[in-house]
């Protein structure tokens, strides 16, 4: 089974959280940028402002402490998380050479252009769960609208099943191409608090 059409596969991945994580190279390189980051910059941050704060005295009264254990925790439970979803990619690269249907029916990667039956027009590119950002219409391929253009084809209709709607959708057009994922960026008040005086 080739990356580009393991579509059967992608199904199962689903229900299970020991498959694959589909995502596209740019995605994975967000991942591990986030994970560098926390290890190598915030999570030693935080650390030195515990100890700082530990070195104070009363633990059971002293917010820096207290806020900064908590901090580690939350750091360590996404330092796992990143590591677990780094394990488990599997990257499918939009731009690779592909063959038979994997060149014009939408698989994982796929950048489409359909129309709703008001003839609205959209485009949309299937990415992993990881690398959703609905400002640049880039859309997982376990979500609902995902899972219903999977497979077809230009010139298709398919039906999207939505909460409380049925919309039957026309395929206009199916293209592989470089998918722009955000690159991460250090969120606002990283390393926790200004480093202790010493």
């Amino acid at each position: 089974m080739s990356q580009a059409d393991g579509s059967s596969h992608m199904s199962q991945a689903v229900t299970k959280h020991t498959d694959k994580n589909y995502i596209t190279p740019s995605g994975l390189q967000r991942l591990r940028d986030e994970l560098r980051f926390l290890l190598v910059r915030e999570r030693p941050a935080v650390t030195q402002v515990v100890a700082w704060a530990a070195s104070n005295g009363d633990r059971s009264e002293n917010a820096d402490y207290l806020y900064g254990k908590r901090r580690l925790r939350q750091i360590d439970r996404r330092i796992r998380f990143l590591t677990k979803r780094i394990d488990a990619a599997e990257v499918v690269d939009p731009e690779a050479p592909r063959a038979g249907r994997a060149v014009t029916h939408v698989f994982f990667g796929a950048t489409v252009s359909y129309a709703d039956a008001a003839g609205t027009e959209r485009v949309v590119s299937i990415v992993g769960v990881d690398e959703v950002d609905l400002d640049r219409h880039h859309i997982s391929w376990v979500s609902p609208l995902g899972r219903a253009l999977m497979k077809s084809g230009p010139g298709d209709t398919v039906v999207l099943h939505a909460p409380g709607s049925t919309q039957e959708l026309q395929i206009l057009d199916v293209r592989y191409e470089r998918i722009p994922v955000a690159p991460f960026s250090e969120p606002p008040g990283a390393e926790a608090a200004a480093k202790p005086q010493v």
